[in-house]
């Protein structure tokens, strides 16, 4: 099962857990007030995986590719790594299903302050479009995830500040909703 805690403000390591002494954690239940989706896979057998083919088919997840995030694996992997985890938004949803090895997605509450969302083999994460978030390796250092999109893949990050977006003016007003 996902585990999540409020991130302390250390600048140490990104790949160290950073939890606040006493930890904080986060339930399933405010995540999905996020917005943010999680879902256990088998990922043993995700290539014949009738719940996940039963995901992309009513998510309309008609696109997929998997990516291994690995210093030997990755090309240009030191600037892809510190990409990753520059804080940023996308205009659609971000959808990753972790096939082996382990990482770290941080998202922003409604009160601006860091999640983090410790994911490994068998984890789907669904980040909503809009949500400010980064990713990292953890001390593993390796990933091998499938990427899944809506129709064709858009790959383009919105550093912060991108407050004036209509995905991110959309989060906004889902966030407001779910605080009523």
């Amino acid at each position: 099962m996902v585990e999540a805690w409020y991130m302390d403000e250390s600048a140490e390591d990104q790949r160290a857990p950073h939890r606040l002494r006493p930890n904080r954690a986060v339930s399933l239940e405010q995540l999905r007030r996020l917005g943010v989706i999680y879902r256990k896979l088998d990922a043993d057998n995700y290539e014949t995986d009738p719940r996940l083919k039963e995901i992309r088919r009513a998510e309309n997840y008609s696109w997929m590719d998997i990516i291994t995030i690995r210093k030997d694996k990755l090309p240009n992997y030191e600037e892809k790594i510190k990409t990753f985890y520059e804080e940023h938004l996308h205009l659609d949803d971000e959808i990753r299903y972790i096939l082996d090895g382990s990482g770290y997605f941080d998202v922003r509450d409604k009160d601006d302050k860091w999640i983090r969302i410790s994911m490994e083999k068998g984890d789907m994460i669904t980040l909503p479009a809009g949500i400010y978030h980064r990713f990292t390796l953890d001390e593993n250092n390796y990933v091998k995830a499938m990427r899944l999109f809506v129709g064709e893949p858009v790959w383009t990050a919105y550093n912060r500040p991108a407050d004036d977006f209509p995905a991110r003016k959309q989060y906004m007003q889902f966030l407001a909703a779910e605080a009523q």
